[in-house]
């Protein structure tokens, strides 16, 4: 009788479907970046998704022992299927060979998603993690997992990197009636970046190059007996069969694109036509080469962009209210008189879960080389926290079961941080250079202390392995533990600053600072007369 195994970090990821337009990834190569890391980031962002950091350890496993598999969206049971005999330490969305992967879901042609498949892809993910030791194996899990058991979700794009390599994978289904998936993976060459945004990217593709472009066999036949395309196989492009652009992939999605790309490369002076829908508007390419190279600090402040200093700044209109907050509350596109209007949908936004920023170091041995740099809740307020690929457990604040979206906790870092980034969308402007303060204290102390805790881990290592494991699990458990109780402390500081719509200066007086005069100003202008204090004629 054959064993069934259920993975338990599968089953604690039973979550609300994590909506359209959601998340953002940016890839960065070993040659673009300042340290010879490859870097991947990722907001996982939901409005029900609740922030916490999974880990599944290492395990060996009998023959013929069989994996439940379910949809990391809703926690529905797809199926089973064979286990491998080993598995490795998976922390995050990065393993113990410091592969990482990171997705976003743009969903493409309608009819193509197999509602009979095995695999969705928050299993892909997990299980090419557990199975890969190299960003091209994990890729080449993927499309044996798909072709054997179908492929569940709708279309999405993945992030796919090791210590050496950074991938740019596109995927999606084939309808119920074809087994298996349409897909095409691109390596970002070496001193390159990368990044999508809830919209595939791919267009043309190199045919053979089996060292940069990997592809399922049928991509492109598939498309041309659906009626997609009808085109020679060098003019093809995934994007235009697979995900026709619409404007809300442009204004959206796309538009999360060009903030990175136009921060990272100023010297291009890439136009904003294309995320503005305007006709005959050049896509932007799927890479480009940054103006210099990138740290990790460079990559975490790319995640908290609101389009400031461009046409889609955040800031100044109506919508951010008196104190200039860069967030706008749901839904997306809003109608007045039968007319669609929407709201910009920026990098850093109110509903994110939890985000990272990855490191994979070659020049170090995998335990001590990786890092997911990790946080919770909205990435201009979150600290991201060192968190070592290799370590046993995870702090306790940002486990599994330690909290859920339905009930707060002070012991769950999710629920702190989203208490002082809540309080503070009420007078934004003013808290959130408290915030800061506090947020570059944290993460710069953890990104200057790290060549010294990578060299004490080091001489570790040479050692003992399992002693290095062991220092970068406290360390890791430790710092971000004292990172939450620092945010508490933070948010009773603010709770006592900005009480009842005072403020109290440096020495604790009680000032009433009132709305800011530009915002009078737009007060007297929509309805001056009824606010205005009237002169009164003196009685005899």
């Amino acid at each position: 009788m054959k064993k069934v195994l259920t993975v338990f970090f599968l089953f604690s990821l039973m979550l609300p479907v994590i909506e359209a337009d959601a998340c953002t990834n940016y890839l960065v190569t070993k040659g673009a970046s300042v340290d010879g890391s490859t870097m991947i980031s990722y907001s996982a962002d939901s409005h029900t998704l609740y922030g916490e950091l999974y880990h599944q350890p290492a395990c060996d496993y009998q023959p013929g022992t069989m994996l439940d598999i379910y949809d990391w969206d809703t926690g529905k049971h797809l199926g089973k299927i064979p286990q491998v005999s080993h598995t490795y330490n998976v922390v995050g969305l990065m393993n113990e060979h410091q592969v990482t992967i990171g997705e976003t879901t743009w969903g493409g042609r309608k009819g193509l998603r197999d509602s009979t498949a095995v695999i969705d892809y928050g299993s892909l993910m997990f299980l090419a993690l557990q199975r890969a030791k190299t960003a091209r194996e994990a890729i080449e899990v993927i499309g044996d997992l798909v072709s054997r058991f179908g492929y569940y979700s709708s279309g999405e794009s993945f992030s796919i990197a090791g210590p050496e390599e950074v991938w740019f994978m596109d995927i999606i289904g084939k309808g119920p009636a074809n087994r298996g998936a349409v897909w095409v993976a691109r390596r970002i060459p070496d001193g390159y970046i990368s990044a999508h945004a809830n919209q595939a990217r791919i267009r043309r593709f190199p045919l053979k190059d089996k060292d940069n472009c990997l592809y399922a066999p049928d991509v492109i036949d598939f498309a041309r007996e659906q009626g997609f395309y009808e085109g020679t196989d060098k003019e093809f492009s995934f994007v235009d069969a697979y995900a026709p652009i619409d404007y809300g992939a442009l204004r959206f999605c796309e538009s999360r694109v060009y903030a990175m790309f136009n921060r990272a490369a100023p010297s291009l002076n890439l136009s904003m036509d294309y995320v503005k829908g305007v006709d005959g508007a050049e896509p932007m390419p799927l890479f480009i080469k940054p103006d210099k190279k990138l740290s990790v600090h460079d990559i975490m402040e790319f995640m908290r962009d609101h389009f400031t200093g461009t046409d889609f700044e955040m800031t100044s209109d109506l919508g951010a209210g008196p104190y200039s907050c860069p967030y706008r509350w749901r839904p997306l596109v809003w109608e007045v008189d039968s007319l669609k209007y929407c709201n910009e949908r920026a990098t850093s936004t109110q509903q994110t879960g939890f985000s990272f920023v990855t490191q994979s170091r070659s020049h170090l041995p995998d335990p001590i080389g990786g890092i997911i740099w990790f946080g919770v809740d909205d990435t201009y307020s979150t600290v991201y926290n060192p968190i070592y690929c290799g370590i046993t457990e995870v702090p306790a604040s940002y486990a599994v079961g330690t909290a859920d979206f339905h009930h707060f906790s002070w012991d769950s870092a999710f629920w702190v941080f989203n208490w002082v980034s809540n309080f503070a969308y009420s007078r934004y402007s003013e808290m959130i250079e408290d915030i800061l303060i506090v947020q570059r204290e944290l993460e710069g102390k953890y990104i200057a202390a790290g060549n010294g805790i990578d060299q004490t881990a080091l001489a570790l290592y040479k050692q003992s392995p399992r002693q290095a494991v062991d220092y970068l699990t406290e360390y890791s458990c430790r710092v971000s533990d004292e990172t939450v109780q620092r945010w508490r402390r933070l948010g009773e500081d603010l709770l006592v600053k900005y009480m009842d719509g005072n403020l109290k200066d440096e020495l604790g007086k009680v000032t009433h600072p009132g709305y800011p005069k530009s915002w009078y100003r737009r007060v007297v202008e929509e309805r001056g007369e009824h606010f205005k204090m009237k002169e009164m004629k003196s009685a005899e």
